[in-house]
């Protein structure tokens, strides 16, 4: 009796607490979303329009992750490999992480220096994840060159969906 109480509270949880496919697949990001503040790497406040706007005319791979995460830790291999198989993308790194030091040894633990990352000073609780309905992490989207949304919601990088859509934006 004891084991079935478990496994129905350890099913209950998981239906509760379990990433699940947003209702609505946004293509765009609102003006709330992208006038979100972001901390990068080196300390500078930036908002999320301002971090897209920098890769105007790119394809980019959007990678919410935390180094407490530990799905997020189990894909990032596979993120890597996405990386190096799509030289032509850019890769933006939104951290998760509930402090600054925290940030800072993630980055360090990871191998995450040198790449472009960003901190939610705000936590998890902000416009921009609100926005995109972030429920779990990691998650990836998939940004075009125009900095429309075209795959909204993927939870790992080696989603085929992610790749075909990468490969569709390219005309590879």
């Amino acid at each position: 009796m004891k084991k079935a109480i478990t496994l129905f509270g350890i099913i209950i949880c998981s239906l509760l607490y379990s990433q699940q496919v947003p209702k609505v697949l946004k293509s765009v990001f609102s003006k709330e979303a992208l006038a979100q503040k972001i901390t990068a790497e080196n300390g500078t406040v930036l908002t999320i329009k301002e971090v897209f706007n920098k890769h105007k005319g790119k394809v980019v791979v959007l990678d919410l992750w935390a180094g407490w995460c530990r799905d997020c830790i189990i894909a990032l291999p596979k993120a890597e490999e996405l990386e190096k198989n799509n030289p032509d993308v850019d890769f933006i790194f939104f951290s998760l992480d509930r402090n600054r030091e925290g940030f800072d040894k993630s980055l360090e633990k990871y191998n995450m220096k040198g790449k472009e990352n960003y901190w939610f000073s705000e936590g998890w609780k902000n416009n921009f994840n609100n926005y995109i309905d972030l429920n779990w992490i990691p998650r990836y989207l998939v940004i075009d060159q125009k900095a429309k949304i075209v795959k909204y919601y993927a939870i790992a990088p080696d989603d085929p969906e992610i790749q075909a859509t990468i490969n569709k934006l390219l005309k590879k």
